[in-house]
């Protein structure tokens, strides 16, 4: 028997959560997680363009974070289900932090505001910073509504810390100096 991808149940606009509970595509739960999916997306790329073992090792494991934060978004908070669901740790923030004052510590100081751009790598970490922080607003307005777990925003929050200081070490690596942004006067 052949699997298809398309099930035609969401064909009138609704979708359903792990739970069974059907909600319209346009809900502030399907619109967050379905950030979480892009900013995964653009993880993948960025792992593609990048040429640091250790950088690319670390975005597939936010990859598979990412995943579990979309899991945990995609259940409806109101109803138990059988499906054990993956979950993140205090862990995970913790390395990104580790990494984050690892590279910080290599990189010379920021004395100003920088622009994104350098290279093809630098700019796609630029993106998905930006892609990390919408999902991030996401999903603190979906908390503002609804029950998330809190881990689920500082993780957000603390990656895309991560995603602005890799985008500067590779730079870094590859001799690419920050671009200052110099603000016109007058």
């Amino acid at each position: 028997m052949t699997f298809r991808i398309y099930t035609k149940t969401g064909d009138k606009g609704k979708t359903a959560l792990i739970g069974g509970t059907r909600v319209s595509k346009a809900h502030l739960r399907i619109e967050t997680y379905g950030n979480i999916d892009e900013l995964n997306s653009y993880v993948g790329l960025c792992r593609d363009v990048l040429t640091d073992p250790a950088g690319t090792g670390r975005l597939q494991e936010i990859q598979d974070r990412l995943f579990t934060i979309g899991a945990l978004l995609a259940k409806d908070p109101g109803k138990d289900t059988k499906m054990e669901l993956p979950d993140l740790h205090e862990e995970d923030i913790l390395l990104l932090e580790q990494d984050i004052d690892a590279m910080s510590a290599r990189l010379p100081q920021m004395k100003s505001f920088i622009l994104p751009g350098g290279s093809v790598a630098i700019s796609y970490l630029h993106i998905t910073r930006c892609v990390c922080r919408r999902a991030e607003r996401s999903c603190v307005r979906l908390q503002e509504a609804e029950p998330v777990d809190a881990i689920v925003t500082r993780y957000l929050n603390r990656l895309s810390d991560y995603l602005f200081v890799l985008a500067r070490y590779t730079g870094f690596l590859t001799g690419i100096a920050d671009i200052p942004w110099r603000p016109r006067s007058g």
